[in-house]
């Protein structure tokens, strides 16, 4: 009966252990967890340019091709700086490094979509970001594309995902 014991816990070590367990490869799951560590650093990024005020360090964060398609970029970063009140105490994730991605003829894409709940000393945010990680032919495309920051209250009216509502190059303002 030991014997037995024994056997069926190697089996099912062995099951855990290896590289296909649960219908995701290793490589798999490596690459998920850089692409959730690259999301949150991306998100310190701009949590520091929207501190700081600091429109040069932000547009960093943007891709060529958002640069070049978004409307009144300094515009709405001004929005942004003044849309965000108090000093960012702590973030959560709700999604993080949601990924797609597709090769063909040798050519990679990879998008992904985040969002946080930002809390500062004075609101609770709904951060939301829309970014191309890479892009093989088309280099121009890596970076943010779009970015939006509501207050986590108006989630069901503003927020679809960067659907067709609120979907734009650079940084998303509700229309007045």
């Amino acid at each position: 009966m030991m014997k037995q014991i024994i056997v069926i816990l190697l089996i099912v070590s062995m099951f855990f252990l290896c590289s296909c367990s649960l219908g995701e490869s290793r490589v798999q799951m490596l690459n998920k967890d850089n692409d959730e560590g690259k999301a949150d650093a991306r998100l310190e990024q701009i949590i520091e340019a929207i501190k700081s005020k600091d429109k040069d360090s932000l547009k960093t964060v943007f891709s060529k091709q958002a640069l070049n398609e978004a409307e009144d970029l300094d515009g709405r970063m001004d929005y942004l700086f003044n849309f965000v009140q108090g000093n960012v105490e702590s973030w959560k994730t709700i999604v993080h490094g949601a990924t797609t991605e597709s090769i063909e003829h040798g050519s990679s894409i990879k998008k992904s979509s985040s969002w946080y709940y930002v809390n500062t000393d004075k609101k609770k945010y709904l951060l939301f970001f829309l970014e191309c990680t890479t892009d093989t032919d088309h280099p121009e495309n890596v970076g943010v594309y779009m970015l939006q920051v509501i207050q986590a209250e108006d989630k069901d009216t503003q927020f679809d995902g960067g659907g067709p509502k609120t979907r734009c190059a650079g940084i998303y303002k509700p229309e007045e």
